[in-house]
């Protein structure tokens, strides 16, 4: 068996990229436009489109036409869901850090029972947190967590110090939307400048503003984010 190169791994994915814009571009398209706008041949063309049409990237009807399949629509409406979510939580964030000096986070649930933090505004202090968009982490025995699944009972936020970096307090509230919690707001800091009042005053700000993005949600109706709220 001949193993496959890690370039030649990299060139079948870019050449199944370069046949999914394709068919995305056009709605509907044939399997022979697709090779000739791609510039394979017919063989490698339907082999590719194979591959995709099992994941349901792509579907194929009775004339052999290709489309976008349940797959990619579900990936693209929940992306434009969290673009969504990100553009109305973005003036609430900048408001969080203006009132408090600290990085603010945006998360949703990911995949998996985790917590994936999608967007942020950087604290203005000196020593601050960063770099946490892109990043998952277990919604199991951490405050994101409690808040996406919509925990904090007794306040509007939850409040502890992290146990993924000890050094760091976390004050997070949940964003609530018609189907459940649609994200949550997150002030991240060292614990050494929030104190237990702090704390309190930084989870008024923070629960405030989400429910102000709430407020927001209820008039979007967008069907983008119940994709969202439905992971």
């Amino acid at each position: 068996m001949t193993a496959i190169s890690p370039a030649g791994s990299t060139r079948t994915v870019d050449r199944a990229l370069d046949l999914l814009a394709e068919v995305c571009s056009e709605g509907a398209i044939s399997l022979s436009e697709c090779a000739r706008r791609t510039g394979l041949p017919l063989s490698t063309a339907l082999r590719l489109l194979r591959t995709l049409e099992s994941s349901g990237f792509v579907v194929r009807d009775q004339t052999g036409t290709f489309s976008a399949g349940p797959r990619l629509i579900q990936l693209g409406a929940y992306a434009l869901g969290r673009q969504s979510l990100v553009r109305l939580a973005q003036p609430a964030m900048h408001r969080i850090v203006a009132a408090t000096g600290e990085s603010t986070y945006l998360a949703t649930r990911g995949p998996d029972d985790t917590a994936i933090y999608i967007a942020m505004v950087e604290g203005t202090h000196a020593v601050r947190h960063t770099s946490w968009v892109g990043r998952s982490v277990p919604l199991a025995n951490l405050a994101v967590g409690r808040a996406l699944a919509d925990e904090a009972h007794e306040h509007p936020y939850v409040a502890e110090r992290d146990r993924l970096e000890p050094d760091v307090t976390a004050i997070v509230a949940p964003i609530h939307w018609a189907k459940g919690v649609a994200g949550a707001l997150s002030v991240l800091g060292p614990t050494y400048r929030i104190d237990d009042k702090t704390m309190h005053r930084y989870g008024q700000i923070v629960s405030r503003e989400a429910r102000a993005i709430a407020e927001q949600l209820g008039h979007v109706g967008s069907e983008t984010l119940r994709e969202v709220t439905a992971e």
